[in-house]
């Protein structure tokens, strides 16, 4: 069927009335893994499944508060162990990598909605404040069918800044410095310079908040601003101390959400979020050249949660998201840059319970991408897909789950793709040695759209885009055990496989012109292992005591370019090991952690020449109530103070200090 009549009909189905309603979901918790304990309350969307198969971490409000990162990138390393690669210190491109597939080739969510951009692919971690963040789900590998967006290929991360609150008035306030450690460098002329009193105040942060809580709705927002002047020393491959500039940034934005509760459950959940930032965009190195952006988007949704319509056995959701991105850069060549992109998603999801041992669901939805771009001109595509589900028990403790989505694009030489998922959950029960344990396994299909600079680039710089680019495609499939014991210690352990083909990579070809091809394959082989122990203490003032330990090991194979499994090179910016650990102490007013993160070798190119040597961070975090409305907070960062690079020629910063005082008042 062609695209034009698809799409009429997809608008039909979107918003015609749908039977409605969950049955409660914590009725058979004997598949709830204890990070998966949370309800939802605030939608489907908005909250993944209870009974998965998928291996999902969620990193809660309070650990997001204690960690005071700057940016999702830094937390996400700091507490999911994930890769970063990044071009500098705050307010610059960072990639987050998911068992070695970067930012291009997962898939960001806003409260459910996705949010990566249809330019490049990438979503800019800044634009969402960190205050405002009331949760962080991270959905490893091939995601959960009806997250199974273009782009989910390593997996997901959904940002949820909604939450239902509490009765009655509460006002917040965050304010923050973060100090370089000054000291003397050689600039580019040669000579000697420093200390700089001045880089003791390189970054300032402040955001204040209010939130309301009444009986049949809540709302709330909050504001940000961010002045980073990011001058830090480093040292450089001649071994001289040098201090990187030309990276200075200022934004500021804020979000808002509220929640109006209806009858028979139902709710409308609506949040809106903006972002406006002024860039310096360095060059690599020591180099004093730079480009300067401005960057403004915002991200937008409503919702329509039905949880009791004509049936107690049928639940039902819809929504309708509005996102804006612009990008306006200018090079150090003085050549100005648009890119102005806008696209509408409507989403309808539902679910059917017609007994204790099936869950149906399904959904629709349908994306209009407009992008208006100096490079690429204006262009347009309209995608979406459809997808069904079913979650059965055989037994009591063990659920298949099969499901299968149907993507379209108005464009391309693929117009359909069909992206099927098994997935097979086994938890026991009644055991004596543990409170739980659960064996999950999946088996699925992964793709990605073309962006679309890859599709119709015709800027300067002898580079053009191709417009028969294939979708990337690949296969993959876990096996996990999650494993409780006596409340005192988590363990958790996949290994995982993915192969992916038709990958898009840009070339040299004739005339010297540079083109992207579907010519990339490789291979990816790892195992996940975390371990996290609760440890109560009865004598003194600790209260608690939780270490864990992660660990990552990764075998990527580069398949294309001539290579094959005998050649044995790995895919550029990928660990082969990845070491976290960390250790909290909790106390009844505050707490004390510490981490580390290590990364291996990795290299640059696909030659495997040019290598990024080993890195280990250590950082320390203390939070401390100081009264019943007042909280300070320290953050040490790179405490050895580590020369280190995140992306080959770009440094990073070494020592820094966070001090900072949050205040929430309670009416």
């Amino acid at each position: 069927m062609p695209v034009r009549k698809i799409i009429p009909l997809i608008f039909l189905i979107l918003f015609a009335p749908l039977p409605a309603s969950p049955q409660d979901l914590h009725e058979d918790n004997e598949f709830i893994g204890e990070e998966l304990s949370f309800t939802e309350e605030d939608g489907i969307t908005v909250t993944g499944t209870l009974q998965t198969s998928q291996h999902i971490v969620v990193i809660e409000k309070e650990e997001i508060e204690s960690r005071n990162a700057p940016d999702i990138a830094v937390l996400l390393q700091e507490t999911g162990n994930l890769n970063i690669t990044r071009y500098g210190a705050y307010g610059n491109s960072a990639l987050i990598n998911i068992r070695g597939l970067d930012s291009k080739r997962l898939a960001f969510l806003v409260n459910g909605a996705p949010v990566n951009s249809s330019m490049d692919g990438r979503f800019d971690i800044e634009q969402i404040d960190m205050n405002s963040i009331e949760r962080i789900e991270i959905i490893y590998g091939g995601s959960d069918t009806k997250y199974n967006v273009s782009g989910a290929m390593g997996g997901v991360i959904n940002i949820i800044t909604v939450k239902k609150q509490k009765p009655g008035l509460k006002l917040g306030a965050t304010v923050s410095n973060t100090s370089a450690m000054p000291g003397e460098y050689r600039d580019r002329g040669g000579e000697t310079q420093g200390p700089n009193p001045e880089d003791l105040l390189d970054t300032q942060n402040i955001s204040i908040s209010a939130a309301y809580g009444g009986k049949n709705y809540s709302f709330t927002t909050n504001a940000f601003a961010n002045r980073a002047e990011n001058h830090f020393l480093f040292t450089d491959r001649y071994g001289y101390t040098r201090r990187k500039d030309n990276n200075e940034v200022w934004d500021t934005g804020g979000a808002a959400s509220f929640v109006w509760k209806l009858p028979n459950s139902a709710k409308i959940i609506t949040s809106a979020n903006f972002h406006y930032g002024d860039k310096n965009i360095p060059g690599s190195g020591f180099s004093g050249n730079f480009g300067k952006q401005r960057d403004i988007s915002s991200h937008n949704n409503v919702m329509f949660d039905m949880p009791r319509i004509l049936r107690d056995d049928i639940a039902s959701e819809a929504s309708l998201g509005w996102n804006y991105i612009r990008k306006d850069y200018t090079s150090p060549a003085e050549i100005f840059s648009r890119h102005d992109q806008q696209n509408i998603m409507a989403i309808n999801r539902w679910s059917w319970y017609p007994g204790e041992r099936l869950v149906l669901r399904s959904g629709l939805d349908y994306r209009f991408i407009y992008l208006d771009s100096s490079e690429v001109g204006s262009r347009n595509r309209h995608d979406g897909g459809i997808y069904l589900t079913s979650e059965f028990k055989p037994v009591r403790q063990f659920m298949i789950i099969p499901s299968v989505k149907a993507v379209f694009t108005s464009v391309g030489d693929t117009p359909v793709t069909a992206v099927p998922k098994l997935g097979i959950l086994w938890n026991a029960a009644n055991l004596r040695f543990a409170d739980s344990l659960a064996v999950k396994n999946n088996y699925f299909r992964s793709f990605k759209f073309p962006d679309f600079e890859d599709l119709y680039w015709a800027g300067e710089g002898g580079m053009e885009g191709n417009p028969a680019l294939r979708p990337e495609d690949g296969w993959g499939g876990d096996l996990g055990v999650s494993w409780r014991i006596k409340k005192m210690i988590v363990f958790n352990s996949t290994f995982f496989a993915n192969w992916l083909k038709d990958s898009i990579h840009w070339s040299p070809g004739i005339g010297g012109i540079w083109r992207p091809e579907n010519i990339g394959e490789a291979m990816y082989l790892g195992l996940e292992n975390k371990i996290e122990f609760d440890i109560p203490v009865s004598k003194g003032p600790i209260k608690k005591i939780i270490p864990s330990v992660s660990y990552q090991y990764l075998l990527s194979y580069l398949l294309s370019f001539g290579y094959d499994f005998s050649s044995d090179k790995r895919i550029p910016y990928s660990p082969e090991h990845t070491i976290g650990g960390s250790v909290n102490f909790v106390w009844k007013t505050g707490s004390l952690l510490v981490s580390g993160h290590y990364e291996s070798q990795r290299f640059q190119d696909r030659s495997n020449l040019i290598k990024l040597k080993p890195h280990f961070l250590l950082n320390a975090y203390i939070n401390q109530k100081t009264g019943k409305n007042l909280s300070v907070f320290g953050t040490l960062r790179n405490i050895l103070n580590t020369s280190y690079e995140s992306f080959y020629d770009y440094p990073m910063p070494g020592f820094t200090f966070t001090l900072g005082m949050r205040a929430a008042l309670e009416i």
